[in-house]
């Protein structure tokens, strides 16, 4: 073969090449050829680079366990201290108040504000009896509250004797901030009570509860709710006025009304004002919607009276509750007790509010936008309109053919019926 030297390197003349007059097909049978050869080789470094990365992974998992766990957080080790709690919160993105024990579609209040405490250490656990838990009054999915109230045993960093000295309150543990830096914005801490009364306990310790439940005036007989409310006061058997829970065996069904009133909220919104002792499940939204049967001019102000005359109505009749929107719990009522709130010259307290108004701006944008919505839509012509549209609260109502009086409507079953029932499967089930 002749070569044609360039300094240090020979280069092969292309026309002397053995490979210059080889076909394409030649040269591909080559080339795979000299990839057959080469494999073994390149399979021997491959085998050698996936044994590095093997020994550098199992090494990478020797040290990751030889790391140590997260150390417990040991509750043993700090003393704690029994609190009220006084808080807010915007109810419709919620599963009701109480944590539940079931899966629920929404989380519950208690449970974000429980899952709170537990993050930052200020409770033990999830279970409700290993910090004598206790709750003012319990509401449904959908309903908001401005002051419930809740009280439990947390962590503190202070000793039993310095807890009773007022001047140690600066160097216990902020709850309120903490708190409120873990929760949503639609859920809110107001205050703490460092030293709530001897033998304090949220739900038994209140003197009464305030509900107020906002609805528009449009096409309503205010008049007429206003006389309806008024025979609500007093001590009066409301099973007519409520949901029946065969678990909780109730058998009597008398509570106590301090005032019922429908007030003004503006020019449009009203509110029907009810404080009262205690009440029963669903008991002011069953109540609301006989309000609106009587502004309707559906019934007379005087079905209330009815109702609750268990001789002349011993059961239920059937018919719709109100919406759970338009309802909350505006306050709960105790004896005195020294509730602390942030300062308004506190940073995270100016922070916190700043958050609460700009939620509010959020609702007050998305109702314009809904109101421009409104008026772009053609106006349907309800003069027109033949059925009748019940007053639920939600804006929606519920249409009918043509109105049934509640006294000739058909009824729920009586109290001892349900309550028999429960009874009945419970023991069932116990077998």
């Amino acid at each position: 073969m002749k070569a044609i030297s360039t300094g240090t390197n020979a280069i092969v003349s292309k026309k002397d090449s053995i490979y210059a007059n080889w076909s394409k097909e030649q040269l591909i049978r080559r080339i795979t050829e000299l990839e057959n050869a080469n494999k073994p080789h390149s399979e021997k470094f491959q085998h050698i680079e996936d044994n590095k990365k093997r020994k550098i992974s199992q090494e990478e998992v020797t040290r990751s366990k030889a790391k140590k766990a997260p150390k417990k957080f040991d509750f043993s080790k700090h003393n704690t201290r029994f609190i009220a709690l006084r808080f807010a919160y915007l109810g419709w993105n919620y599963n009701g108040l109480a944590v539940q024990k079931e899966f629920t579609p929404l989380p519950t209040v208690e449970g974000t504000i429980l899952e709170a405490m537990n993050k930052c250490k200020l409770v033990p656990s999830m279970v409700l009896q290993d910090y004598k838990f206790s709750r003012c009054g319990r509401t449904d999915k959908g309903v908001s509250a401005m002051n419930q109230v809740i009280s439990l045993e947390v962590r503190s960093n202070l000793t039993d004797e310095e807890q009773r000295d007022p001047t140690n309150d600066s160097r216990e543990i902020p709850y309120v901030h903490v708190l409120n830096q873990l929760l949503p914005d639609d859920i809110r801490i107001s205050a703490v009570c460092l030293r709530p009364p001897p033998n304090f306990d949220a739900r038994f310790s209140c003197v009464h509860r305030h509900y107020k439940y906002i609805f528009n005036g449009k096409n309503l007989n205010i008049e007429k709710m206003s006389k309806a409310a008024s025979y609500f006061v007093g001590e009066r058997d409301f099973r007519n006025f409520c949901k029946l829970d065969g678990s909780k065996q109730i058998t009597n069904f008398k509570r106590t009304i301090i005032s019922s009133k429908i007030l003004p909220l503006s020019e449009t919104f009203y509110c029907f004002d009810l404080i009262g002792s205690a009440f029963l499940w669903h008991q002011v939204r069953c109540m609301m919607a006989i309000l609106f049967l009587v502004g309707q001019s559906l019934e007379v102000p005087e079905i209330v009276l009815r109702l609750t005359d268990i001789e002349k109505t011993p059961q239920r009749p059937v018919y719709e509750m109100a919406n759970d929107i338009p309802l909350l719990l505006y306050d709960c009522k105790f004896p005195e007790m020294d509730w602390q709130e942030p300062t308004v010259d506190d940073y995270k307290a100016i922070k916190f509010t700043t958050a609460t108004e700009a939620l509010t701006l959020h609702y007050e944008l998305k109702a314009a936008v809904c109101n421009i919505f409104k008026d772009v839509l053609p106006t349907a012509n309800t003069n027109n309109f033949s059925k009748t549209i019940i007053n639920l609260g939600d804006g929606r109502g519920k249409v009918v053919g043509s109105y049934v009086k509640l006294e000739d409507r058909s009824v729920m079953e009586p109290v001892e019926v349900v309550n028999a029932k429960y009874s009945k499967k419970k023991n069932n089930k116990n077998k």
